[in-house]
């Protein structure tokens, strides 16, 4: 059973960065794509970044440019670089294994408990 832990989330500034990372167990990271979601209060849950098999990128565009998504399949580790954060950036971080068609993302993993990010003013 895919089992996902997110870590790294923590209370920062504006213009600061955090680094966020989510270990993966109970699958082989290297055959699948991977995605960070957030979810802020009162808002529905939106994928700000995913990473294919092939290590290919995509964000959104709320974070292009500040935010970078890594994978290390031999650690079997996914992580969020999160650079130049913003009030807005604050919400719960959840990381996913799934899967591409096309160019839409499918997350395909039960959700992890997500780490927390407060970004103050």
């Amino acid at each position: 059973q895919v089992q996902l832990v997110e870590s790294g989330g923590g209370l920062v500034q504006a213009g600061e960065s955090l680094r966020l990372s989510c270990g993966v167990s109970g699958s082989t990271l290297t055959l699948n794509a991977a995605g960070w979601y957030r979810q802020a209060p009162g808002k529905q849950r939106e994928l700000v970044a995913t990473i294919r098999s092939g290590s290919r990128t995509n964000y959104a565009e709320s974070v292009k440019g500040r935010f970078a998504i890594a994978r290390d399949n031999v650690a079997n580790m996914v992580y969020l670089q999160m650079n130049s954060l913003k009030p807005e950036d604050t919400a719960v971080y959840y990381c996913t294994l799934g899967t591409f068609m096309g160019t839409s993302y499918y997350p395909a993993s039960r959700w992890g408990q997500g780490t927390q990010v407060i970004v103050s003013s």
